[in-house]
């Protein structure tokens, strides 16, 4: 993010904007479940080939501050980010369980593109140990149509969790 942190003001009918609700709601429901559902490799295909995935933390983003915990231009990037992550896992098993909540459309422009924001909790589940909040914050995203299907141009998660575990290699 390369501009201070806020949550935009709707500029968009509020009729059109529950319409768009429903279908990004859709589209994170089908998001998390690929990560939920251990499906790594499949998370750089909700994206657009040329897309933005940004971690940052909320005082980085408040600050318009470019630094990312984790940082992904483009599906390739993506690509190899899930391949490692599933096929070199060094580090303990584990179950994620993704909540969203509070999605908000605020912006339709007139190419298409969907500006809307989301909250979620990162919930992460040691195969022998307990369920932990791994990371809680706020979707930044915009969306593009690609063959009438949404698809991620940019995804900026913000987080609010101000000790984050050392095992911060999952998709968020």
């Amino acid at each position: 993010m390369s501009r201070p942190l806020s949550y935009p003001e709707r500029q968009i009918d509020p009729a059109r904007a529950i319409a768009l609700k429903l279908e990004v709601e859709e589209f994170n429901a089908d998001y998390c479940a690929a990560l939920d559902g251990g499906e790594i490799e499949r998370w750089p295909e909700f994206f657009t080939e040329d897309a933005l995935y940004r971690v940052t933390a909320r005082e980085n983003a408040e600050r318009g501050l470019p630094v990312g915990l984790v940082y992904a231009e483009g599906r390739n990037m993506m690509h190899d980010r899930a391949v490692a992550i599933s096929r070199t896992q060094m580090f303990a098993p584990r179950h994620m369980l993704h909540l969203l909540s509070n999605t908000r459309v605020t912006r339709e422009a007139d190419d298409g593109e969907i500006t809307a924001t989301a909250s979620f909790l990162l919930l992460q589940t040691l195969v022998e140990g307990p369920s932990t909040l791994h990371l809680a914050g706020a979707f930044y995203d915009r969306y593009a149509r690609v063959d009438g299907a949404l698809k991620l141009r940019e995804r900026q998660v913000v987080y609010d969790t101000a000790i984050l575990a050392n095992d911060l290699v999952y998709p968020v």
